[in-house]
């Protein structure tokens, strides 16, 4: 009870604070659906004019771009005001069928009530369409600013300056230089009078204190963090190593800067900061920052350690190089925070100062123009060195990464010679909007290569990986996603405005229309989002099926596959169904697009599909499964898987063969396992003539019925099949149990055969030669006339019918066709007669 009345008074604050919340809520909405169009008219008309004066300042300019974008927001919810009740509005009138065509009538009471609730339906949407033009008038308002800001800036960029190299300019550059010195000189001396003595006096302990803080974080501070990597990397295991030195590298920008920013404290501190002091301040903050992390970075991406990846690749020479160029680098980014931030008004971009903190009689444009330009010199030389190193790529080293180094190494070298020569000739400003950003630029690539590689090695640190953990999935795509991050930070450093971007990301988010279809990031994520878990639900559907529930029942194995294949495909296009319809699009604006993809299908895609139906059909009729033993054409072996389009075979040299699903249904098939493992063998054997036919019948059926896997019933068979052309011969038929032991069950039958035969005295046939010779006394008689000693005879030359060696030529014609090959059984011409 006590607790009871101890929460009562909770409960009741919670409903009033609710209550309140509500009406809040309540009231904005209200404000939201009936903004005031006559204020909003009347600020239209003043940024009408402004704009068309071109008087303003740009300040001014970002002032009136800012209310207009509020006015648009507050018009963009109103078109949506009594969108409920103008739908149910039309639903009524569509409900009342067709309007009548002209000519036509429809009864009394149906067109009172459709004329009723069409002026209603007026009545409702006037308000959307008012604030549908506002809001028009609105766009077209921000619009015009930012063209405006935008051609101001171009011309800001592109003003020609009195060249740096005129004699003038150094004049006026010496006589700036020293009025500024004068100036700053002159705050300074106020610390040595009477008031500048007495605040200092006052903050003497917090200076000090501040002072002394600062100069142990710049002197041993910055000792300790610089072995800090190394120490925690040594300590820590293989695959953490690179994950804890990068983190422990970070405090290496962070107590410099606070050293120097505490230095800068204790100044400020003092009181005596004037409009001169102040602004070296700020730029000297801002130095700091930028040194320190450009020496960092030009530590970690070019690492003295030969054993530490470097950026491209570089050698331990070319490493050392490019470190003393990256740093020279970061220091005349540094001096030029320090210096021509603060004091000189050239500066490339149009940038929105304060005007309570800008400088009293600062340079003029013929003094800031050479000062601007020795600050170029001095980033153009390592600028241009540190490009030329980079740009040199190793011949092992073809990767997107060095290629995309390579390319901006490239235009590193040509804005460091082009924006010394532009400045020289008096584009100051443009030579200053290119050549910083572009180190920045330079500088921004490196950070996204540290962080990339940071990835990496937390990616193997979670994983517990040594190698490859940068050529994974997760690591790439957070890579990627970096890349993406840095764009808008390289549209800010190159010129553009944070309003600039916040109208982009406006656009976007508005969507784009593509006919009658409007994209925008909120749908499109909420179609990843529904469709990946849509997805996801399916696959666990899959698995529970699979594991779970199907096992438990008697369908065999190929139609669980079925079941489970199915299952997936319509789970997966229910999923895109459902994330189409929530992510507001439409699906009638795709059906003429559907019917052409459709005759597309048809012609370009008949395989394709003919492989899909024949799936399907193979998944329902189930004339092979998984596990059968089969021949498609020349492909033999087990049938391993069954897809909607494919069905892949592992032949008996543990080869896959992918065959698609319509020959499957086309060809003829030889299953050998479907229903039952039994099967017939056949094993030919032959003897030789004169062997007893029936002892040798006996011998192979007594052989075939010793054998373990042959089937007694039907009893096994020897057939003596017929006489060949050197054999007799025989057949072994027999029915196995098991056919898939067929191959080794008949090399134990052959051996078998042999062992027997050979005991037997059964002989083996060989094939068996004949020789006919024609004429044989032809022959003879020639031999003998050779065999005779030769008569002394005066020589002759020897006729046309003679032969040099005295033999008639006929006789010697009759002897070279006297013998002849002549065929055996087999058809061929053999020599001389064998065994």
């Amino acid at each position: 009870m006590v607790r009871a009345f101890a929460t009562a008074p909770r409960r009741a604050a919670a409903l009033l604070f609710a209550a309140v919340l509500w009406l809040v809520l309540a009231g904005t909405t209200l404000a939201q659906t009936a903004p005031a169009y006559d204020i909003w008219d009347r600020f239209a008309s003043q940024v009408e004019q402004a704009l068309d004066g071109n008087k303003v300042s740009d300040d001014t300019l970002q002032q009136m771009r800012a209310r207009a974008v509020d006015w648009r927001t507050q018009f963009a919810a109103a078109q949506n005001s009594r969108s409920t009740r103008v739908a149910t509005l039309r639903d009524q009138i569509a409900a009342l069928g067709p309007a009548p065509a002209e000519g036509k009538t429809e009864p009394e009471d149906v067109a009172a009530r459709r004329k009723e609730l069409e002026a209603e339906l007026s009545v409702e949407q006037a308000p959307a369409l008012r604030a549908t033009e506002a809001y028009g008038r609105a766009d077209g308002l921000v619009t015009q600013i930012d063209k405006t800001l935008r051609d101001r800036q171009k011309s800001e960029v592109l003003r020609l300056s009195p060249s740096p190299l005129l004699p003038a300019s150094w004049q006026a550059a010496a006589s700036d230089g020293g009025r500024v010195t004068e100036n700053v000189a002159a705050e300074l001396a106020e610390l040595y009078g009477e008031t500048g003595r007495q605040g200092l006096l006052q903050s003497l302990p917090a200076v000090l204190a501040l002072l002394g803080f600062a100069l142990l974080l710049l002197t041993y501070g910055r000792r300790w963090v610089e072995g800090l990597p190394a120490r925690l990397a040594r300590r820590s295991s293989d695959s953490a190593r690179g994950a804890v030195a990068f983190v422990a590298s970070l405090a290496q920008i962070l107590l410099p800067v606070l050293g120097v920013w505490l230095v800068l404290l204790a100044i400020d501190a003092t009181g005596l900061v004037g409009p001169w002091i102040g602004p070296l301040l700020e730029g000297a903050a801002l130095a700091g920052l930028t040194f320190f992390l450009g020496l960092w970075l030009a530590r970690q991406l070019f690492p003295l350690d030969p054993a530490r990846p470097a950026l491209m690749a570089l050698t331990t020479p070319r490493r050392e190089r490019a470190r003393r160029q990256a740093t020279l680098l970061a220091g005349t980014l540094a001096l030029r925070q320090l210096i021509a931030m603060p004091l000189l008004p050239l500066t490339g971009i149009v940038l929105e100062a304060d005007p309570a903190s800008v400088v009293p009689q600062r340079f003029g444009d013929a003094g800031a123009g050479v000062i601007h330009l020795a600050l170029i010199l001095l980033a153009a030389f390592p600028l241009f060195r540190l490009g030329n190193l980079l740009r040199k790529v190793p011949a092992d080293t073809n990767g997107t990464r060095e290629r995309a180094f390579g390319a901006l190494a490239s235009l590193v070298r040509v804005v460091a010679v082009g924006a010394p020569l532009a400045a020289a000739a008096g584009y100051v400003s443009a030579a200053n909007a290119v050549i910083w950003p572009t180190a920045m630029t330079l500088a921004v690539a490196g950070v996204i290569v540290l962080l990339q590689q940071f990835i990496a090695d937390l990616w193997q640190m979670l994983n517990k990986r040594k190698e490859g953990a940068a050529d994974s999935l997760v690591p790439v795509l957070v890579g990627f996603l970096l890349v993406l991050a840095a764009v808008p930070l390289l549209a800010l450093i190159w010129g553009a405005r944070v309003s600039d971007l916040a109208e982009v990301w406006t656009r976007l988010a508005n969507g784009f229309q593509i006919g009658t279809v409007r994209l925008s990031p909120g749908g499109i994520l909420t179609f990843l989002l529904i469709f990946a878990v849509g997805y996801m639900l399916t696959r666990a559907a899959q698995g529970a099926l699979r594991t779970s529930v199907l096992p438990r029942t008697r369908i065999e194995k190929g139609a669980q596959n079925a079941i489970v294949s199915g299952l997936g495909y319509v789970g997966i296009f229910l999923a895109a169904v459902l994330a189409i319809s929530a992510a507001g699009f439409d699906l009638s604006s795709f059906a003429i697009v559907a019917g052409a993809l459709s005759v597309g299908i048809g012609f370009g895609m008949q395989n394709i599909v003919s492989n899909f139906v024949s799936g399907i059909i193979l998944l329902i009729e189930r004339p092979v499964t998984v596990g059968d033993w089969i021949q498609v054409g020349s492909a033999q072996g087990y049938v391993r898987r069954i897809s909607v389009r494919s069905t892949t075979i592992q032949t008996f040299d543990r080869t896959d063969v992918v065959v698609p699903n319509s020959d499957l249904i086309t060809q003829q098939v030889t299953n050998w396992t479907r229903g039952s493992l039994t099967g017939r063998i056949i094993v030919p054997v032959s003897v030789a003539y004169g062997s007893d036919t029936r002892k040798v019948a006996a011998l192979l059926k007594e052989i075939a019925e010793n054998q373990p896997t042959v089937l007694i019933d039907p009893a096994p068979q020897a057939v003596f099949t017929g006489f060949g052309a050197n054999s007799l011969d025989f057949e072994i038929r027999a029915i196995l149990s098991d056919i898939n032991q067929g191959l080794s069950v008949s090399s134990e039958i052959r051996h078998q055969v042999a062992e027997r035969l050979a005991e037997d005295g059964i002989d083996m046939p060989f094939p068996q030669r004949d020789i006919w010779l024609r004429n044989p006394e032809v022959l003879a008689e020639a031999v003998v006339s050779a065999e005779k000693p030769p008569q002394r005879q005066p020589p002759k030359q020897p006729g046309p019918a003679e032969r040099a060696d005295g033999l008639d030529p006929r006789i010697a014609a009759s002897a070279a066709s006297g013998i002849e090959g002549m065929p055996d059984h087999d058809g061929d011409a053999d020599g001389p007669a064998q065994g």
